[in-house]
């Protein structure tokens, strides 16, 4: 294992340990054992080769248990959009039609709800390729839903911390794949993207 690599854990564990004092002092427990990964597919759209996204249409999440390094809990959620609607680009970029929506698809609001009971809300730390993060508070914030967390973790910027990418950027199945962790599954589900972002998280921390 790298010296790098090695790194990427001790500045987690260390933000760990900071932040069960933190809690302990504002009376809120932390479970730093467990990471919920989760990641996002929006509508989409392509015109003349530039892409634009709007509404959440899914979110996938894979829970991960650092103390016995598995994945122990999955789960797949369709989000029907207020105002957009999913294109032909979008749908088959990620495999998400319109009817899929229409008959799979529930509020937000519905979703959040769910994501909490299921994998816990401000006392978890939820993780995701890029900044996944942002656009789901925003989304909520928009449609007055508190958001479903606080605590959060770019893996990809702890990934080009831990090999020395600096600048570079890379993309999570590349990046996967450099570290020899099969994908498995079909890229651009939000479903398949969390559970091997899960994978490769449960190698970094």
């Amino acid at each position: 294992m790298s010296t790098w690599c090695n790194w990427g854990r001790v500045l987690y564990w260390a933000h760990v340990q900071f932040q069960k004092t933190f809690d302990e002092r504002i009376g809120r427990r932390m479970n730093h054992n467990r990471v919920v990964c989760f990641d996002l597919e929006m509508c989409c759209w392509s015109k003349d080769g530039v892409g634009t996204t709007g509404e959440i249409i899914e979110v996938g999440l894979a829970e991960i248990d650092l103390v016995s390094g598995t994945i122990v809990k999955r789960a797949q959620y369709y989000v029907k959009p207020e105002k957009d609607e999913v294109s032909l680009f979008c749908a088959e970029l990620t495999g998400i039609t319109p009817r899929k929506i229409e008959k799979q698809g529930r509020p937000l609001e519905s979703v959040i709800k769910s994501m909490i009971k299921n994998f816990g809300g401000p006392k978890k730390i939820y993780a995701a390729w890029g900044r996944d993060d942002l656009i789901l508070h925003k989304e909520c914030i928009e449609k007055g839903i508190e958001p479903p967390f606080s605590e959060f973790l770019n893996i990809a910027t702890l990934y080009r911390v831990q090999n020395r990418l600096k600048e570079k950027r890379i993309g999570h199945r590349a990046a996967q794949e450099a570290k020899n962790i099969e994908w498995e599954g079909r890229q651009h589900s939000g479903y398949v993207d969390a559970y091997n972002l899960a994978k490769l998280t449960l190698t970094m921390l």
